[in-house]
């Protein structure tokens, strides 16, 4: 990827159904959370009143990143590479580490969230630093 400083190098929104990740998450378990959400993750949102709805945020940042990055599941994008955290005031930020990291090591990772009771929306900007 040919990054400069201050340019979007890449943008990706993903929309996830809150009902259908309870659904996934329900039927497949452990072996999903596993595969796609960090351990920080996995406790955050069981703590929170509405699990399945940060579950569904955090699942649609890493795809709204994946698509920025232009190389979709494949390449160098690994799911527990990128994990969505809160600041202090509650606002997400995209936390990379691994391979993704390395590949996105010229960049700021820019994240917008947004929900209703069964939608979540999320939108991703790479820009280089």
């Amino acid at each position: 990827m040919n990054i400069t400083k201050g340019n979007i190098a890449g943008i990706g929104v993903d929309v996830v159904d809150v009902p259908r990740m309870k659904e996934v998450l329900e039927k497949q378990g452990d072996h999903f959370y596993k595969k796609i959400f960090s351990d920080m993750e996995v406790t955050y949102c069981r703590t929170r009143k509405r699990p399945y709805m940060h579950f569904a945020a955090r699942f649609a940042a890493k795809e709204a990143v994946a698509k920025a990055m232009r190389t979709g599941w494949s390449g160098s994008f690994r799911w527990k590479d990128i994990s969505v955290v809160n600041d202090s005031s509650g606002a997400p930020h995209i936390l990379l580490t691994g391979e993704v990291a390395k590949a996105l090591e010229k960049c700021n990772v820019h994240l917008s969230l947004s929900h209703t009771d069964n939608t979540v929306v999320a939108f991703a900007v790479l820009e280089g630093k």
